[in-house]
C-alpha cells in the first residue's frame, strides 16, 4: 500500500448524478494510488474547483447540463499544466471528440473497479512521462468493443476501409469498426506513415510490398497477405510518388 499522500493522483470526480459520484467515491476509496480531494455536480463547479483545488486527475462525466465534460476538457486543455482527463459516460459515441481532446482514457459506465484501475495506471504513467506528447497525428485510437472501448496504437493498424459513415480499422488479424468518415480519419493520420489509395481505402505504408501494374491504367497495390488492392486513378500520382515513380 501506498502511504505517502504526495505520490498519489489528486482525484476530482465529476458526475451530475448523486449516486454516480457516490458508487465512484467507494470505487476510488479501494484504490491505493487515488486521493478524491473533492466532487463536483456540474461542468461550472468543476472548473472552479480545479482552480482551487489543483487535482491532478479529474474522473468527468461527458453527459452534463449547461457545461458538460466536452467542454470542461477543451478549457482545462488550455491550462498550463493541466490535469488528466478520464471520460466516464454512459455512451461511446463521443471517443473520437474525447482522443482529440487528449484524455488518457474513455471508461464506459457502469464502471467497474479493475476497467478503471487500468485507466488509473495510465494517467500514472503518463505522470511519469512529464504529461501529454503534442503530435499533430493521431498515435491512439479508442474503439467500442462489447461493453468497454478499447485502445489501438495506429502503428497496429494495417488498413482502413470506409463503409458509410464508419470506418472499419483492420489490426492483425481482427477487424473493428469506429464511427468516423474515412476522410476525416485521414486528415488525422500522420502521412509519414499512411497513405490512401482508394476512396474507400487507406494503407499504411509499411505494409505495401509493392506496386502491380494491371493494364490500361489500372494499377494495385500488394500488401502483406498477397491481397492485390485497385488504386484509385485520382491517388495513383501520390501513390507512384512514394514509390519514387
Amino acid at each position: 500500500m501506498v502511504d505517502d499522500e504526495d505520490s498519489r493522483l489528486r482525484t476530482l470526480i465529476v458526475d451530475d448524478e448523486p449516486l454516480a459520484v457516490e458508487r465512484m467515491q467507494v470505487i476510488c476509496a479501494k484504490m491505493d494510488d487515488l486521493h478524491v480531494v473533492g466532487t463536483a455536480s456540474d461542468g461550472a463547479q468543476a472548473l472552479r474547483l480545479v482552480e482551487a483545488l489543483k487535482p491532478d486527475l479529474i474522473l468527468l462525466d461527458m453527459t452534463m447540463p449547461e457545461v458538460d465534460g466536452l467542454s470542461v476538457a477543451r478549457a482545462l486543455a488550455k491550462q498550463t499544466p493541466s490535469p488528466a482527463v478520464v471520460f466516464v459516460t454512459a455512451h461511446d459515441n463521443y471517443a473520437v471528440e474525447a482522443f482529440d481532446l487528449d484524455a488518457v482514457d474513455y471508461v464506459l459506465k457502469p464502471v467497474k473497479p479493475e476497467r478503471l484501475d487500468r485507466a488509473i495506471q495510465r494517467a500514472l504513467a503518463r505522470r511519469g512521462e512529464g504529461g501529454p506528447q503534442d503530435s499533430k497525428w493521431l498515435e491512439e485510437l479508442w474503439i467500442p468493443h462489447r461493453s468497454e472501448l478499447i485502445r489501438i496504437d495506429t502503428q497496429e493498424v494495417s488498413r482502413i476501409d470506409a463503409e458509410r459513415d464508419y470506418v472499419r480499422l483492420h489490426v492483425e488479424d481482427r477487424s473493428y469498426l469506429l464511427l468516423q468518415t474515412i476522410a476525416g480519419l485521414e486528415k488525422r493520420l500522420d502521412p509519414d506513415n499512411f497513405i490512401r489509395i482508394h476512396r474507400s481505402t487507406i494503407l499504411r505504408k509499411d505494409r505495401i510490398k509493392g506496386l502491380r501494374h494491371d493494364g490500361l491504367g489500372v494499377w494495385s497495390a500488394e500488401v502483406e497477405s498477397g491481397e492485390a488492392l485497385r488504386i484509385g486513378r485520382t491517388y495513383l500520382p501520390k501513390v507512384k510518388a512514394m514509390a519514387g515513380r
